[in-house]
C-alpha cells in the first residue's frame, strides 16, 4: 500500500471516465513503470456471490485495463479485520478498500444507501444506472461526492437482483411479519421495522446457525446468494419479489491509494466501471433462479406477494424508510429527491 497526502480535486478525472462530464487531459498517456499493490477486504468471504460475481471480476478487469500496473489481491472478511471493521479500514487505510453494501456493515456514510438502491427505487440494472449516472438524473454523483469527502473513491459497481425475506414462518403478507425476529441492518432494518418487525444485527457468518437455533426467524439477504451462503438448509419460505428489487453491492477504495495513482491509471480504472457493471450484474441474475430452485429442492416454498402486496411494500418504502434515509445527511436528502424524481418521470409516483 502506498499512501500519500489527500489531494481532494485530485478524483475529477475519475468521473470522467464514466463519460459523464467534459474530459481532463491526462499527464500520463500510458502506464506508469511502477507497478502498485492493492489489498482489498470486502465485507464478506469467498462463499459470498459477491465474491465471484463482483469483487473478483471487478479486480481483473482493474488489472487488464491497467495493463498489470495495478495487482490487487482480494482477501475474505475476516483475514485482516471483521467484517463489521472492513468498511472502516478502507477509510482508515489499513486496506487499500472494500467491497460492501450501503456501508452499513461498517464505517459511517449514509449515502450509500444510495448506491445499495432504495427500496422499491429501481427494478433492473437498466434502471438502476439510468438514475445514478444518467445525464438526467445522477445519484451516483451524491454518492461519489459523500465517499470523497471520507476518503474514499467510489469505483465499481454490481446489481445483485432482488434483497427478499427469508425465513422459517409461513408468509402470505406483510402483516406475518409482525413481531419477527429477522437479521437486518441498514435499510434492511429499517423496512423490517416498519412491517413491524424487529431486526437483529449480526455478522454474516452467524446468521445461519442463529436461523437453524431459532435465535432468529429468518435473514433479509440478495435472493442469489442465498445457496452460497447454505440459507436454503435452513429457511422454509423465499419471499418474492422481495423488497429492493435491485440490491447493489459497492466498491470503494482509500483515496490515498486512489490518489497515488497516475491520472492514467484512475482513467482506466472508471473506464471499466459501465462494463464490469453491466457484466457482474448479468453474473448475478443468472444465480437467482438457481438459488431459488435451491429452496425448492429443499423442500422449502418461494411465496410470490400479491400485487396489492406489492403496491403496500412501495407504500411503506416511500413513505416510511425513504425519509429515514433523507435524515442521514444533506446528499442523502439531495439523492432521494433524484429517486423521487425518476419515479415520477416513470409515472410510478404522483
Amino acid at each position: 500500500m502506498r499512501k500519500r497526502a489527500r489531494i481532494t480535486g485530485a478524483t475529477v478525472a475519475s468521473v470522467t471516465a464514466l463519460g459523464l462530464s467534459a474530459s481532463i487531459a491526462s499527464a500520463q498517456d500510458g502506464p506508469p513503470d511502477e507497478v502498485t499493490e492493492w489489498v482489498i477486504q470486502p465485507c464478506f468471504d469467498s462463499g459470498d456471490a459477491g465474491w465471484a460475481s463482483g469483487i473478483l471480476p471487478w479486480a481483473e478487469a482493474v488489472e487488464e485495463a491497467t495493463e498489470g500496473t495495478v495487482q490487487i489481491t482480494v482477501e475474505p472478511a475476516g483475514a485482516l479485520t471483521s467484517s463489521s471493521e472492513a468498511f472502516g479500514a478502507a477509510v482508515a487505510g489499513v486496506t487499500d478498500g472494500t467491497a460492501c453494501w450501503a456501508t452499513v456493515y461498517g464505517g459511517d456514510m449514509p449515502e450509500g444507501m444510495l448506491a445499495f438502491g432504495l427500496p422499491m427505487g429501481a427494478e433492473s440494472p437498466e434502471e438502476a444506472w439510468e438514475v445514478m449516472w444518467g445525464e438526467d438524473y445522477g445519484a451516483g454523483h451524491v454518492v461519489q461526492e459523500a465517499a470523497n469527502e471520507i476518503g474514499l473513491q467510489f469505483a465499481g459497481w454490481t446489481n445483485q437482483g432482488p434483497n427478499a425475506m427469508f425465513t422459517n414462518f409461513e408468509v402470505n403478507g406483510l402483516e406475518d411479519f409482525e413481531g419477527r425476529k429477522m437479521r437486518a441492518g441498514g435499510p434492511q432494518a429499517m423496512f423490517h421495522e416498519a412491517i413491524g418487525g424487529v431486526p437483529v444485527s449480526m455478522e454474516p457468518g452467524d446468521i445461519y446457525t442463529a436461523i437453524r437455533l431459532g435465535t432468529i426467524d429468518g435473514t433479509y439477504w440478495d435472493t442469489g446468494g442465498i445457496d452460497d451462503m447454505s440459507f436454503h438448509e435452513v429457511i422454509d419460505y423465499a419471499v418474492m419479489p422481495g423488497w429492493n428489487p435491485a440490491q447493489h453491492q459497492s466498491t470503494y477504495i482509500n483515496l490515498d491509494s486512489w490518489n497515488a495513482l497516475t491520472e492514467w491509471q484512475r482513467d482506466q480504472i472508471m473506464g471499466v466501471f459501465k462494463e464490469t457493471y453491466f457484466e457482474t450484474s448479468r453474473m448475478h441474475a443468472e444465480g437467482v433462479e438457481e438459488a431459488l430452485q435451491a429452496v425448492r429442492d429443499e423442500g422449502g416454498e418461494v411465496v410470490e406477494l400479491s400485487e396489492e402486496q406489492v403496491a403496500e411494500m412501495r407504500r411503506i418504502a416511500l413513505e416510511e424508510v425513504w425519509p429515514q434515509i433523507s435524515e442521514q445527511s444533506d446528499l442523502a436528502a439531495e439523492g432521494v429527491e433524484i429517486y423521487k424524481r425518476y419515479l415520477r418521470d416513470k409515472g410510478m409516483l404522483d
